[in-house]
């Protein structure tokens, strides 16, 4: 299903929101998503409040209409009096705070002179103030994606809403565990020309908040919310996706939807609408608009310059130079970021730890992410690599023992959970000739072949390959 998205006058912008880790924004509990049976619960009802400039808000009047109550369920070890809004928030999490500002720079963004948290009216339930807390970071950057450079109109820090147990007709049930943790909310402007290159311009954001170390991975720590307009239709924000690589297929399903309207000679309204797992959208609310913002008096006002920051590369930029000055493959290279991600580790020292002679990067990466993977699926064992990496890396890289060795220095650690180091050491050049000799002389006559499989089998890899090839040629007659 494609279109002539220029002639449609097709715009289409990202808001990207992505969970940081470590601690809440405002007070010290975990940011950490808990299940099961909650330790407490307590009810709410909330109602809609004018924003700063003395309207209330369309979306903030729709869900009151609703006259619905909620009930909150919390966790003793993830949550604590300021989820419950029974305490002013502390203040903000400085890590957080360090986190939004170092993705502005990679954003290459201008930084806000005052960082002022304003209280966004949200009565859905989702938040038990009534209200959501989000600051301004960064304004007027962009990103370049395929040669292009797409605007991002501003990044801000905000508190994450809690989590949806179950919807009612009179009542919902929410997770406070949720609430509170960090959130980066990033929001380009209507510079995307198509769902393609959307789909993409959120995986390069992607890249850019994983680069910063401080998100949290996992289903529903990041999400993409598209906005998207059409001649004679109206703009439309599409929440929900749970995977980006779902955004052609939804945006051109929405497109078709708006198409039709016009076609019947139908109003398009405004509105949010939620992407369906069938890539169809449905109606959520009317689209929210600026009345329901007010200042947050609780909040010290952060004044940005005088917090040091130290911008990290990015994670193509650490892919290039894996590639250029470390003499990976880019499938190896990006196999390899992939791993450091999921396991906290890095590639980079023990590359300058054990780099030799005997050992290079490559080596060194294919062990960790070629072999022990094919070796732990052949034993059906499940093994932890890094566990036994150190050892084997040092005493490849001193030359003690061989690298033909390595894969039974793996089957033994995923079989045994040990490694006995001590039987792989490399013989001497004496103690290897010998075992040659005896080997020519109990197989007189046989092929050069069956020779050198013969000697490896004996040696086990506990002799150079290169040496044992030159022994067997001198001493085979």
């Amino acid at each position: 299903m494609k279109h002539d998205y220029k002639a449609q006058g097709f715009k289409c912008g990202l808001e990207i929101h992505q969970q940081l880790s470590g601690e809440k924004l405002f007070c010290g509990c975990p940011a950490l998503i808990k299940k099961g049976a909650p330790d407490f619960v307590f009810e709410r009802k909330l109602r809609a409040s004018a924003g700063e400039t003395g309207k209330v808000d369309l979306a903030a009047l729709h869900e009151h209409g609703k006259k619905k109550s909620f009930e909150y369920q919390g966790y003793v070890d993830a949550c604590c009096l300021v989820e419950m809004d029974e305490e002013p928030p502390h203040p903000v999490n400085r890590e957080a705070l360090e986190a939004a500002l170092v993705m502005a720079r990679l954003l290459n963004m201008k930084i806000v002179d005052g960082i002022q948290f304003m209280r966004k009216t949200v009565i859905d339930g989702s938040n038990v103030s009534g209200f959501q807390r989000t600051a301004l970071i960064g304004y007027d950057g962009f990103v370049e994606v395929n040669g292009r450079k797409i605007r991002v109109d501003s990044l801000c820090l905000e508190e994450e809403a809690a989590q949806v147990v179950k919807r009612g007709k009179d009542k919902d049930s929410y997770n406070i565990s949720r609430l509170g943790i960090p959130l980066l909310e990033i929001a380009t402007a209507p510079d995307i020309m198509s769902p393609d290159e959307c789909r993409e311009v959120a995986g390069h954001i992607g890249m850019l908040l994983r680069s910063t170390g401080r998100v949290m991975r996992g289903i529903g720590s990041i999400r993409q919310d598209v906005n998207i307009s059409i001649k004679g239709g109206a703009r439309t924000e599409i929440k929900g996706f749970q995977d980006y690589k779902n955004i052609p297929k939804v945006v051109d399903y929405e497109i078709e939807r708006q198409l039709k309207l016009i076609k019947d000679k139908k109003k398009v309204e405004e509105s949010v609408r939620k992407a369906e797992p069938n890539h169809t959208t449905s109606y959520l609310r009317p689209m929210p608009g600026a009345d329901r913002m007010y200042p947050e008096t609780d909040v010290e006002v952060i004044i940005p310059g005088r917090v040091e920051l130290d911008v990290p590369e990015t994670l193509e930029e650490k892919k290039s130079r894996l590639v250029k000055k470390r003499g990976l493959s880019e499938d190896l290279a990006r196999l390899a970021l992939r791993f450091e991600e999921k396991n906290d580790y890095s590639f980079e020292k023990d590359f300058k730890k054990y780099s030799s002679k005997s050992l290079s990067p490559t080596t060194m990466a294919d062990i960790v992410l070629i072999k022990a993977p094919e070796v732990a699926k052949k034993e059906s064992k499940d093994f932890d690599v890094l566990k036994v990496k150190d050892v084997l890396f040092s005493e490849l890289s001193s030359g003690k023992i061989a690298l033909s060795a390595v894969n039974d220095v793996l089957k033994e650690f995923a079989v045994k959970g040990k490694v006995d180091f001590k039987k792989y050491e490399l013989l001497s050049d004496s103690e290897t000739e010998k075992i040659v000799k005896k080997i020519i002389s109990e197989n007189k006559g046989a092929p050069r072949g069956l020779v050198m499989g013969k000697v490896m089998q004996e040696l086990k890899g506990r002799a150079d390959g290169k040496k044992v090839n030159e022994l067997v040629s001198k001493h085979l007659k």
